[in-house]
């Protein structure tokens, strides 16, 4: 990939509408520091992590999912993406599977038989990685030791919404289903709104620790452009009132630096249940986005 003068190119995916009002801020903030920045909003991560091995765009805003496909086409034409930073509060997260609190199950195991809900088909915290963990963990074979019913809804963004995870969390406060998978932030942000009244479900199991979002930078960039980019956002104080507000709309208190080791779990959970090939493919038969 070539080097610009000015300015580099960042993809971020439109989730919701807060996502044009964040990356705004970011562009001045960089500005203000003399990196210029503009950026490309996309529908979904899938187009934009083409453009980033297509060489469109210079950095990503990507999900964990996202930087699985960029891992592995980058490396299928003999590339090398680069890790930039993480938000602190995507660092060793777990997702929990919920039940009702008066239901008669105690452990995955018990689950056998029964249907238990998960977000979308592309979620990493709300599908791929519970999938996993009731195969490797539970002992438990998706379709054949319990029925998967997926909540599908905006295919693409990987999960970002939530939508998925919440109309499974309704699904099984209703009864209809016999536990729903969540990622455990949500589980408290759904008890605050109130879709999940206080004492009225529990937690029955949780997966392994996982990493969620990674800054990502294009195969092929000056390495200089990149660890500057990064230093620029490591900087970034909380204790500064103007950052602070551009920090909190985007959900951190502090930048970290970025790693992938915890994208283990999520790696396998794309191979086996057919999402992506290893060379970035998408085979997910069902997949829309």
């Amino acid at each position: 990939m070539s080097t610009p003068t000015s300015p580099f190119i960042l993809g971020a995916v439109a989730y919701a509408p807060k996502v044009i009002t964040i990356w705004e801020g970011f562009k001045a903030y960089l500005a203000e520091r003399d990196f210029a920045m503009d950026f490309i909003l996309y529908s979904n991560y899938e187009t934009q992590v083409e453009a980033m091995i297509n060489g469109d765009i210079h950095f990503a805003w990507n999900s964990p999912l996202a930087w699985v496909r960029t891992e592995r086409l980058a490396s299928a034409r003999g590339l090398q993406a680069g890790q930039v930073v993480m938000r602190d509060t995507d660092i060793d997260l777990q997702s929990v599977l919920v039940v009702k609190a008066d239901s008669p199950y105690q452990n995955t195991a018990d689950l056998r038989g029964q249907t238990v809900g998960f977000g979308t088909i592309d979620s990493p915290q709300a599908t791929l990685i519970p999938l996993d963990h009731m195969q490797h963990v539970g002992g438990l074979q998706p379709e054949k030791d319990f029925v998967v019913h997926r909540f599908d809804i905006l295919g693409g963004k990987h999960g970002d919404h939530i939508g998925g995870e919440r109309l499974a969390a309704q699904a099984m406060l209703e009864g209809n289903i016999a536990a729903s998978w969540m990622i455990a932030k949500n589980y408290k942000a759904f008890a605050a709104e109130g879709t999940l009244p206080a004492g009225a479900t529990r937690i029955l199991d949780s997966t392994g620790l996982y990493d969620h979002c990674i800054m990502s930078a294009a195969p092929g960039l000056d390495a200089a452009v990149s660890q500057r980019f990064g230093d620029l956002l490591l900087a970034m104080d909380w204790n500064d009132a103007p950052v602070r507000a551009l920090l909190e709309l985007e959900g951190l208190k502090q930048w970290q630096p970025a790693r992938t080791e915890g994208f283990a779990l999520l790696q396998r959970a794309a191979t086996e249940q057919g999402f992506y090939d290893e060379q970035g493919r998408i085979v997910a038969k069902d997949y829309r986005y």
